[in-house]
């Protein structure tokens, strides 16, 4: 055999292999995107205002059973649990966590506001919890140039709890609520524009952007994962502060019949790859009673939700 025609059949069999290896390259790379978009999961956390005020040792257990590995804590008006803990004391709270695998994910804190949050961020982080939650401070609803000025004026009044946040390894999350600083796509774009810090970010509530709700899959695409440690999968109704027919007041849960369209928004969350804290939420009317009459109706209700909610991912 020639030199020449042995270097040809080399080449050819070296271009073989290399065609070959980018062929199959090349088939495997969407079967990895599809295997990574079928894994995709949601973070979901178990909210105990859900149970109004009814004990801790009796939500718990709940907690595996809708998914989830964490609880976010409330306090009166809304719930109980956080005053139940100061009563039992943390060593028998932690003792109860342990018992039933759960972790410690979200205090929530609505009466300390966001410059009352420092003794509540050492007692988080002493359990090892993560995210202290609650309203803002300042203008109500600004927008435009008002927002734009009113978020950097917060945001340099928060700059001692923040470092206290960072120094403790939590994280202060602020809700958009209505009458509030954030209320605004406005204001939660600036607040993303200018928030330099991990351990502060939104508590991004979807039923306060039902005026703006073709807007949420796109926020959701420009504020996550980087200024949302936590969502509520919570929806608008007529029921929400006012006594309604309790089928009414069901409709702020997800696939409850309240109209909002969850595939495009868990689509974002999936592109983004969000793995913040999610919260299947509602508001009972009155307050800190529970969603409904027993434990277990509570637990399917939140399930029901979840299950509407697998079924758009299945199809984002």
């Amino acid at each position: 055999m020639t030199e020449q025609r042995r270097i040809s059949q080399i080449s050819r069999r070296r271009f073989g292999q290399v065609t070959s290896s980018a062929a199959a390259a090349a088939i495997a790379r969407p079967a990895m995107a599809e295997s990574r978009k079928a894994s995709y999961q949601l973070n979901y956390v178990l909210s105990s205002a859900m149970y109004g005020e009814f004990p801790l040792k009796d939500i718990l257990p709940e907690v595996s059973k809708v998914g989830a590995k964490a609880i976010d804590i409330w306090c009166r008006v809304h719930g109980n649990q956080r005053e139940q803990i100061d009563e039992m004391g943390d060593d028998a709270f932690r003792k109860m966590l342990r018992e039933h695998d759960v972790e410690l994910g979200v205090s929530t804190r609505y009466p300390l506001g966001p410059f009352g949050l420092q003794q509540e961020m050492k007692w988080l982080s002493d359990l090892q919890g993560k995210i202290v939650l609650c309203g803002t401070r300042g203008p109500r609803e600004p927008q435009g140039a008002e927002a734009k000025a009113a978020v950097k004026a917060f945001l340099e009044q928060m700059k001692p709890h923040v470092e206290k946040a960072e120094e403790l390894g939590v994280t202060i999350a602020l809700e958009n609520h209505d009458r509030q600083l954030l209320y605004h796509p406005d204001s939660l774009r600036y607040f993303a524009e200018f928030n330099r810090s991990k351990h502060l970010g939104i508590a991004l509530a979807f039923h306060h952007l039902h005026k703006w709700e073709q807007q949420i899959p796109q926020l959701c695409r420009e504020l996550c994962p980087q200024h949302v440690p936590f969502i509520y999968f919570q929806e608008h109704s007529e029921g929400i502060r006012v006594k309604a027919a309790k089928e009414i007041e069901m409709q702020q849960l997800p696939g409850f019949g309240g109209g909002l369209d969850y595939v495009p928004i868990v689509k974002a969350l999936k592109d983004v790859n969000y793995k913040g804290y999610v919260e299947i939420f509602m508001h009972p009317v009155p307050r800190g009673i529970p969603i409904l009459p027993t434990v277990a109706e509570v637990t399917a209700a939140i399930n029901k939700s979840r299950a509407y909610i697998d079924r758009c991912l299945s199809l984002a």
